[in-house]
C-alpha cells in the first residue's frame, strides 16, 4: 500500500505533476519513471517531446494513462536531438497548471529547469545521471573537433544549466557519484536514492557457460569499441546484445569469436546474461542498472572502475575492475577475472540491495516528508 493510502491530511490532497526530459526509447531512465508512476498519482506529464511507441509508453505510465503535454520540439520528430541547443529555452517556456502542488521531475538533461507556476509548489528533482553530459564531461566525445567552433554556444548552455539546477527545492541523486558531481558543478546538495532494478526478471543461474556477454546501447560513450578490440586479441567467446549507431562498424571490426545478436526482448537478455561466465561493462555509468541485473543472475562483472559501479560491485567478490578505458587494461582484468573463484549466490545476494520495492518505498517516504515539511 502506498503512502497516499496510508497517510492522512495534506499529503493525500496534493496534486502532482511529472516532468521528464523526453520519451523516445525504453531504457533505464524510463524504468525509473515507470516506478514513479506506480507510486504517485500524477495529474499530467510535461516533456519536450514524446516519440515513444504506444507499447513502450504503456510500460512507462502503467495502468493509469497520464495526459502528456509536449513542446514545439515535437514537430522535429525523431530528428529532435539536432535541436539540442534550443532545449533549455523551450523547456523554460512550459506552463505548469497552477492547481499543481507538487512537481516531481526526472532529469538527465533539462527537466530540472522547469519553472514553477507559483512559489508554493514543491519541486523535487530526481537526477537520473550527470545532467547534459554532452556539454559537460563528454562534450569532447560528442562534438569532436567541432567543439572548438561550438564552444561559445556550449559555454552559454553551461551557464543556463547551472541556473536551471538552482530551481528544484530538493535534489535526489541516483548515486553518490552523481551526488558529488552535482555539488561540484551546481554547488547543490543532494540526497541519494538508488534507482529501481526489476530483480523479478533476473534470477540466479549457477550453470554458467563458457562465454562473456556485453549488453547495452551500442553508442560511443558505452565504449563497446574497447570490448571488441580486447576480445579480438583473445580466443574467448563474446556475445554483444543491443543496437545503436556503432553496431555495423563494430561488426566489421570484430573477429569470428564475437557474435552480435542485436536488440532482443527482456527474456532473451536474461538468457544471455544468466548463462554467461562474465558480464563486460566498459562505459562510465552514473549508476548502471545492467551490471546489477547481471549480478542478480549470479553473473560476475568486469567493469571500468569509475562512476556508479564502484557503489554496486564488490571487487573480487561480485566482479573485477579495470582502471583505464583501454584494450590493454581490459585484457589484464579478464586475465585476473579468470583466476577468481566466484560465489554465484553471494553475487545474487548483493544485487538485492537495489530492488524496485526499496526504491519505491524510499521515494514515497522522501516525498511525503518534504511535502509535510513544507506545510
Amino acid at each position: 500500500m502506498h503512502l497516499e493510502n496510508k497517510k492522512e491530511g495534506p499529503y493525500l490532497m496534493k496534486k502532482k505533476a511529472l516532468i521528464v526530459d523526453w520519451l523516445d526509447k525504453y531504457g533505464g531512465a524510463e524504468r525509473v519513471i515507470s516506478s514513479l508512476c506506480s507510486v504517485f498519482a500524477f495529474e499530467k506529464c510535461y516533456l519536450l517531446i514524446n516519440i515513444m511507441s504506444k507499447e513502450n509508453e504503456a510500460k512507462v505510465f502503467g495502468q493509469r494513462p497520464i495526459p502528456v503535454k509536449e513542446t514545439i520540439i515535437r514537430y522535429a520528430g525523431s530528428k529532435f536531438r539536432y535541436l539540442f541547443f534550443l532545449f533549455q529555452g523551450v523547456f523554460r517556456r512550459i506552463k505548469i497548471d497552477p492547481d499543481i502542488d507538487v512537481i516531481i521531475s526526472s532529469s538527465h538533461a533539462i527537466a530540472k529547469g522547469i519553472n514553477k507556476s507559483h512559489p508554493r509548489q514543491v519541486h523535487i528533482s530526481y537526477f537520473q545521471a550527470r545532467n547534459l553530459k554532452y556539454i559537460w564531461d563528454d562534450y569532447k566525445l560528442y562534438f569532436g573537433r567541432l567543439r572548438f567552433m561550438l564552444y561559445p554556444m556550449i559555454a552559454i548552455m553551461r551557464k543556463m544549466d547551472i541556473k536551471d539546477a538552482q530551481k528544484p527545492d530538493h535534489i535526489i541523486a541516483n548515486s553518490v557519484f552523481v551526488k558529488d558531481w552535482v555539488k561540484k558543478i551546481y554547488n547543490r546538495e543532494a540526497d541519494v536514492i538508488y534507482p529501481p532494478v526489476d530483480l523479478s526478471k533476473f534470477t540466479l543461474e549457477t550453470d554458467k557457460e563458457d562465454y562473456y556477454v556485453a549488453v547495452g546501447r551500442i553508442e560511443p560513450y558505452k565504449r563497446f569499441d574497447i570490448v571488441v578490440d580486447a576480445f579480438n586479441e583473445t580466443n574467448r567467446k563474446l556475445i554483444v546484445v543491443g543496437d545503436g549507431s556503432q553496431l555495423n562498424s563494430l561488426k566489421l571490426r570484430a573477429n569470428d569469436t564475437i557474435s552480435f545478436v542485436g536488440f532482443v526482448d527482456a527474456s532473451e537478455v536474461f538468457k544471455y546474461i544468466s548463462k554467461a561466465k562474465g558480464f563486460i561493462h566498459a562505459g562510465i555509468e552514473d549508476f548502471g542498472i545492467a551490471p546489477i541485473e547481471a549480478q542478480a543472475c549470479g553473473t560476475p562483472v568486469i567493469a571500468y572502475g569509475y562512476g556508479g559501479v564502484l557503489e554496486t560491485i564488490i571487487e573480487n567478490k561480485t566482479g573485477v575492475f579495470f582502471r583505464e578505458e583501454s584494450k590493454e587494461s581490459l585484457l589484464e582484468a579478464i586475465d585476473a577475472f579468470e583466476k577468481v573463484q566466484f560465489d554465484y549466490h553471494k553475487i545474487c545476494e548483493n544485487a538485492q540491495r537495489f530492488s524496485k520495492e526499496k526504491f519505491e518505498s524510499a521515494m514515497e517516504t522522501y516525498v511525503a516528508q518534504k511535502i509535510n515539511d513544507n506545510d
